[in-house]
């Protein structure tokens, strides 16, 4: 994957083409039987339909000149009753064929979300939201027209085209001759027309990607906030303007690629009756071979007839090689290698104690060859109800240490274990249900309050989510809403404070009930006060639970079994904190310096607390054992 983010690929050279025409094909598979019905009823359709200048040539050279009304009633009412059969199977491969369509795209939306929702977190880190977005959205968007409609009007219009033709060479071959000799010439055309198109969509589609990135990140609470108090506002309407501009001139470009050539060859094709009436003429005056009124009438109608799906084949096959730069986008998503995925025979745990055990864990974010390392020869066990604190300098490699638990990066040597199983072992579900995290960024749905605790647990009753909303010490805040537990908390949450949206994030945890927790550096963002409160609600979650805490705020940590001190990716000092005090080491270096910082009030630990015997300055851990309400 590329580290910059997916930005636009060109579209395949012409000789991956067939293999992405069967790729497209081989996606209405699963529909064949209903798309077999759909060419039946073309088939039908076609059939019908040419039948009626057969019908107008009987009543111009036999039933009018003869005066035999009875068999001109008779033809006539054939040929109404061909527009109607004609017009009703039209309807229904309409709907049938709209139908499978539709399908087709709802299959291709899922399997692409399908396919992100597996993706490493290393993915979304380098892809821009927005161009995200515009895959699933704009791209498969894109082709709806094609995916519903191209497929039945290539087999129509080609089912019509052949059984005209056919018609057309019954009725006179020298006519139908005259009438085809410039069709090589138009499908040529046709073919630059769509390879131009397509070399332009792909760059459209890019640029739609972009505006989308920049509407999603520009007009967020977050990005509203930052514009407006760093005096951007304008220069951000500036960019989308120029943003704009561009996609205006690719859309222009996009719809007039090839629309001259295309118009003459819709004129050469109108022509064409006042040349067939003028060679007829002609043969007529000078004693040529000539037709009769009727076959002229039947064969200009047959050819006005080859006129509308003449055309219209020649636009789906541009349609076509514009639809194949859109699939080739929806198939880059699609090919994007899985690295973390479900061993074929996962090991299913039914109960988890929640001993954790890093044995020389490896880790770097690319795994080519001389890639640099984040994590190397880590060896740590943290035994099942216990806490283990990381701490160290930013890029230390604190949080990546973290997220190999819940295998949100898997490691590149050595194993994480849960209760002895390489956690890569396990299935999907039992690490879910094993370990929750909770991070420094707080993620809430714009949804109640209610909904955003539910989606830890869908089934969760009222009482269990009052006793998680206590047991983080976020309750008596909800309760005291108007709407209460039905207030909606807002674009990511911003009705709340920070602290407010961590407890809430606490609660939401606490619903699931992990006996394995990632606390990842969740109150380095918080003021001392609102870092109280949220330290208690952690405090009573992490009781009876193997907990590891990624700190920031050293103030947090003074209780924990065991504190490791990472630095360039290694451990560089492990112990209690009253043992790596006494060490006077890079702990203690961390503690003075976090010291420093709280002599202005902005720091998380008191003034002074390095020097001191490591009395916790913040509210006790409760004991393993200690009784809390918490629904388990």
């Amino acid at each position: 994957m590329r580290d910059d983010g997916f930005e636009w690929t060109p579209p395949p050279r012409d000789k991956e083409q067939p293999a992405q025409l069967r790729r497209i094909l081989r996606l209405f598979r699963p529909y064949r039987g209903r798309l077999a019905l759909v060419g039946l009823l073309v088939a039908a359709s076609s059939l019908v339909t040419v039948a009626s200048p057969f019908l107008l040539r009987e009543v111009l050279d036999t039933a009018i000149p003869q005066g035999r009304t009875g068999l001109l009633s008779l033809l006539t009412l054939g040929m109404i009753a061909a527009a109607v059969v004609s017009g009703i199977f039209n309807v229904l491969q309409t709907l049938i064929s709209t139908t499978v369509g539709q399908r087709v795209m709802h299959d291709l939306r899922t399997a692409v979300y399908g396919r992100l929702q597996r993706m490493p977190l290393a993915f979304f880190t380098r892809t821009r939201t927005g161009e995200v977005q515009s895959r699933i959205a704009n791209d498969i968007g894109g082709m709806q027209a094609t995916v519903t409609s191209t497929a039945t009007s290539l087999v129509s219009n080609l089912t019509a085209v052949v059984a005209t033709v056919l018609a057309m060479l019954v009725l006179d071959w020298r006519l139908t001759v005259v009438s085809l000799v410039l069709l090589p010439v138009f499908v040529a055309v046709s073919r630059r027309v769509g390879n131009k198109r397509k070399r332009i969509t792909s760059q459209r589609q890019a640029q739609m990607a972009a505006m989308a990135a920049m509407v999603t990140e520009s007009l967020s609470v977050s990005g509203i906030l930052l514009g407006r108090t760093m005096g951007r506002a304008d220069s951000l309407t500036s960019d989308f303007t120029r943003e704009s501009e561009k996609l205006v001139d690719l859309e222009v470009r996009s719809s007039m690629a090839g629309r001259w050539r295309m118009a003459v060859i819709g004129i050469v094709m109108a022509a064409l009756p006042a040349v067939l009436y003028w060679a007829a003429g002609m043969a007529f005056r000078f004693g040529g071979p000539t037709v009769s009124l009727g076959t002229l009438v039947a064969f200009v109608s047959l050819q006005q007839g080859l006129f509308r799906p003449t055309v219209s084949l020649l636009s789906t096959g541009v349609q076509m090689q514009t639809s194949l730069a859109l699939f080739h986008r929806i198939f880059e998503y699609l090919d994007l290698p899985v690295d973390i995925t479900e061993p074929e025979k996962p090991v299913r745990l039914p109960a988890v104690r929640g001993e954790v055990r890093f044995e020389n864990v490896q880790f770097s974010y690319d795994r080519a060859e001389g890639a640099e390392t984040v994590l190397s020869g880590i060896d740590l066990t943290v035994p099942a109800g216990g806490s283990l604190a990381v701490v160290g300098p930013t890029g230390s490699g604190k949080s990546t240490l973290g997220y190999l638990v819940p295998r949100l990066y898997d490691v590149t040597g050595g194993r994480v274990t849960l209760d002895g199983v390489d956690v890569r072992d396990l299935d999907f579900a039992t690490l879910a249900r094993a370990v929750g995290v909770v991070s420094q960024e707080t993620y809430l749905f714009h949804a109640s309050v209610a909904d955003n605790l539910r989606f830890a647990k869908p089934d969760a009753t009222d009482e269990e989510l009052v006793a998680a909303a206590r047991a983080a010490q976020i309750h008596d805040h909800i309760a005291g809403l108007p709407e209460g537990y039905d207030t909606v908390v807002g674009e990511r949450g911003y009705r709340f404070s920070g602290g407010e949206k961590q407890r809430l994030a606490i609660a939401r945890t606490v619903l699931r009930d992990p006996p394995v927790l990632i606390l990842d550096e969740a109150t380095s963002a918080l003021d001392t006060r609102t870092e109280q409160a949220v330290q208690q609600a952690m405090d009573a979650l992490s009781a009876g639970r193997t907990t590891i805490t990624i700190a920031h705020r050293l103030s947090t940590v003074r209780d924990a079994d065991e504190i490791v001190v990472l630095e360039g990716g290694r451990i560089v000092e492990r112990g209690t904190h009253a043992r790596l005090l006494a060490l006077d080491g890079r702990y203690a270096e961390l503690l003075r310096r976090a010291d420093a910082e709280a002599g202005d009030g902005a720091g998380g630990v008191e003034a002074g607390t390095a020097a001191e015997d490591g009395a916790a300055a913040s509210t006790p851990r409760p004991h393993p054992n200690a009784t809390v309400s918490i629904p388990r």
